[in-house]
């Protein structure tokens, strides 16, 4: 894994967080505890601040950033989907975002909102609670149901185990 002070800003790692070996966490970022940070996931604090909270995974090829002196924030249990951009927003706890979405500056996603795959969240946006949004720009269609609910939290629990996995037994054989 590459985890790269810049100055004087060095990322904090939680206990029991998986960052991926081709991960590159760069400058102000604070993770939380048990958190899976995928390959190819990039999270630069250059001249922001990221936090990410608890159990929370970023999988693969991610980016965040955040505006200089402003801040991107990731709450608990999130999940970041493969390839998804997120820039200078905030994510609110149990929040899911799809495969490519974009999330630009100032949005704000509510607590369990989903966010579907390819779905662009424009600037300033602001997803309520428990909301489903699909679409370019993003728009609501759906309220969250209990039974995803049920389902996403038993995935969320996968990815934390997986990070601990990783962390005992990953071996690299070549």
């Amino acid at each position: 894994m590459a985890i790269y002070q810049l100055e004087d800003r060095t990322p904090q790692i939680g206990k029991d967080t998986y960052i991926a070996e081709s991960a590159e966490v760069i400058g102000r970022v604070i993770i939380g505890n048990n958190c899976y940070i995928g390959h190819g996931a990039i999270i630069r604090g250059d001249y922001g601040t990221i936090e990410i909270g608890d159990y929370s995974t970023i999988e693969d090829n991610c980016v965040l950033h955040a505006r200089p002196d402003e801040k991107c924030t990731i709450g608990s249990r999130v999940t970041i989907g493969h390839g998804a951009i997120i820039h200078n927003a905030t994510i609110h706890d149990w929040v899911v975002v799809g495969m490519g979405a974009v999330v630009s500056d100032y949005a704000v996603l509510g607590e369990w909102a989903v966010i579907g795959e390819g779905c662009v969240v424009r600037n300033n946006q602001d997803i309520p609670d428990g909301k489903v949004v699909v679409g370019v720009p993003a728009k609501v269609i759906a309220d969250v149901k209990d039974d995803y609910k049920e389902l996403w939290t038993r995935y969320k629990g996968v990815y934390a185990e997986l990070a601990k996995r990783n962390i005992k037994g990953l071996k690299r054989i070549n």
